[in-house]
């Protein structure tokens, strides 16, 4: 699902926060005095994963935005969430009873991130090898179990389930994604590489799909700067010794500030 952003006067990015959720409530205090009418606020995904505070990262989501609307003077301001990875992969663990091969799947699931979200809604990590082995049955009870906690967090299942993929500006100028995206395939084919990225963004050497710039909040490296002339990553290293960092630009795809959470995380 694409989500567009309609002649915003400035848009506000915020990268991976993987968990953190201190340091997004520094940041979004900073963020209330910041945005204005007409401004669009984008989340860029990874919300979830690696960091201690899965669960209060995604309450702050929810009551920044509940915030934010209840206040006239911010009529018009938009907000977008994206998914990112870690959503994906949570998404998929709610059903890996239908994996080729669960027990390997899961443990590439846990390598990348997704352990810390998993107990966060209960689940124990040393609980799946059994459950696994005992077959689909066993297994689909353990992720019913999962799958209802979650579900007694108010908002949170469905804040996942209306993730947006990608946002481009109405103009065409600008792309915003999670992790990137393929070249070779049209906008609307996408799929998961905006979750994902691929190879070929890192050597992206024209405008894609039109696009002037494309704008993504994680990076493996978990490094910002520019991917040639026309795609640039803004991921401040939230989790890994950075720290968290939105990035506002204007229409055009110019910086026009920063802002940041006081302490690195």
């Amino acid at each position: 699902m694409l989500v567009t952003l309609n002649a915003p006067r400035r848009i506000w990015a915020v990268p991976a926060i993987l968990g953190q959720a201190p340091a997004l409530r520094d940041l979004h205090a900073g963020l209330a005095d910041r945005l204005q009418p007409q401004d669009a606020l984008v989340y860029l995904g990874n919300y979830m994963g690696q960091g201690p505070a899965v669960v209060e990262t995604i309450d702050e989501v929810l009551a920044f935005q509940a915030a934010l609307t209840s206040r006239p003077a911010l009529r018009g301001l938009q907000i977008v969430h994206l998914r990112g990875a870690q959503e994906e992969m949570w998404v998929k663990l709610l059903e890996i009873q239908w994996a080729m091969q669960p027990a390997e799947t899961f443990d590439w699931m846990l390598a990348h991130g997704a352990e810390a979200t998993l107990r966060a809604y209960g689940g124990d990590p040393a609980d799946a090898p059994a459950r696994f082995r005992s077959g689909v049955v066993t297994t689909t009870r353990w992720t019913t179990e999962l799958r209802e906690t979650f579900q007694d967090h108010p908002g949170h299942y469905e804040f996942l389930h209306r993730l947006a993929s990608a946002a481009p500006t109405s103009d065409g100028r600008l792309l915003f994604v999670s992790t990137g995206i393929d070249p070779a395939r049209p906008l609307e084919k996408q799929n998961d590489a905006f979750w994902w990225g691929s190879p070929a963004f890192e050597a992206l050497a024209e405008p894609f799909g039109g696009f002037a710039l494309v704008i993504r909040g994680f990076a493996a490296d978990r490094q910002g700067g520019a991917i040639g002339d026309h795609a640039l990553s803004i991921d401040s290293g939230c989790g890994d010794g950075g720290s968290l960092r939105a990035v506002c630009f204007s229409p055009d795809g110019a910086i026009l500030e920063e802002h940041a959470a006081v302490d690195d995380v």
